[in-house]
């Protein structure tokens, strides 16, 4: 199991490399400049459908449900059912709309933009996408990445220093732009994943060698001690005879 795990974290890690080209560069505008948040917030949560990875999605789900506590979500897009059954009791109300069939096979821009237009398809301020950040093999890290709407962006005016740009070119770039950072997003967190299943496997096959040893062991014992007795048993008829 680990065997297979790690091959498919070799794939998730090869797949990351250009896909945090995209989603950085189309993050660079929001990271340089700053946007009124509002208070109209949509928030994003990006996880998947598959279990045995340690404590990955429950981690995401602590991160919303503080979030939640310290100012109530009102608007939700969950993505995967695990992260949608852990925030099902404390944030039901508030899905908008839910994604599964995620991670059981590689995420495509296809998936993302299915995500992106959904998520375009509601009002909001602020898309706040929250996802695993891959930082190496043996950890990973939630975060948020806040994500503007078109009409924030069009109000925002150092986007006209170098150049006028009309509220259509606003528009195509705020919505290619989230899906490239949804796509992004769906990479990391098929990285951190993968890293954390393959964590768990190697754990799992060294729990599993230790427990075999040790009833190996036991086994042995009471083996000896069964042969033991009986040539006591034997021994003990023999001299009675005698």
């Amino acid at each position: 199991m680990k065997m297979v795990s790690a091959a498919k974290f070799t794939r998730a890690e090869k797949a990351l490399k250009p896909a945090r080209v995209y989603g950085g560069g189309a993050a660079s505008l929001y990271d340089k400049n700053e946007f009124a948040e509002g208070e109209d917030k949509l928030y994003v949560a990006i996880s998947s459908d598959r279990g045995l990875c340690g404590g990955i999605h429950s981690g995401l789900g602590r991160t919303f449900k503080a979030l939640h506590a310290e100012s109530p979500v009102k608007k939700a897009v969950v993505v995967g059912d695990k992260v949608k059954a852990i925030l099902l009791k404390t944030m039901g109300d508030t899905y908008l709309s839910t994604f599964n069939n995620v991670g059981k096979k590689q995420s495509s821009f296809t998936d993302a933009l299915d995500i992106a237009e959904e998520v375009l398809s509601h009002e909001f301020d602020t898309a706040e996408i929250a996802y695993n950040s891959f930082v190496n093999v043996v950890s990973y890290k939630p975060i948020i990445k806040p994500t503007p709407s078109a009409a924030n962006i069009e109000s925002n005016d150092a986007i006209y220093t170098y150049d006028e740009v009309d509220s259509e070119v606003i528009r195509c770039y705020q919505e290619f732009s989230l899906a490239n950072i949804v796509f992004h997003a769906l990479k990391e967190q098929e990285a951190s994943e993968q890293s954390a299943r393959m964590n768990a496997m190697e754990n799992a096959t060294r729990n599993a060698g230790e427990m075999i040893d040790k009833l190996q062991l036991q086994y042995n014992r009471t083996r000896q001690a069964v042969i033991t007795r009986e040539l006591i048993e034997i021994i003990s008829g023999a001299n009675a005879l005698d």
